[in-house]
């Protein structure tokens, strides 16, 4: 199972230093970083590999707060998926 998460974000370069901060917090509830694009100043994407869904799930609607909070992030939409 992976994740996709699109954030809006204020600054690219406090949301980059707040996101790598988070890195050890994410692997502890399951997420491992595959990939990280900029789509422009204000969205950035990011492409996780899940491997605790349930632990994942508890994160955003946790944790993951706290992340966005000290990241300047106005909104995020996370999209698990599943290879068919």
């Amino acid at each position: 199972m992976q994740l996709i998460v699109r954030y809006t974000h204020q600054d690219a370069t406090a949301f980059r230093t707040a996101f790598d901060a988070d890195a050890e917090d994410r692997g502890r509830n399951g997420l491992s970083l595959l990939q990280l694009w900029r789509e422009d100043d204000g969205h950035s994407w990011a492409l996780f590999q899940v491997s605790d869904a349930k632990s994942a799930r508890d994160y955003l609607s946790g944790a993951a707060k706290v992340f966005e909070t000290q990241a300047g992030v106005t909104a995020s939409t996370p999209h698990f998926l599943e290879t068919v």
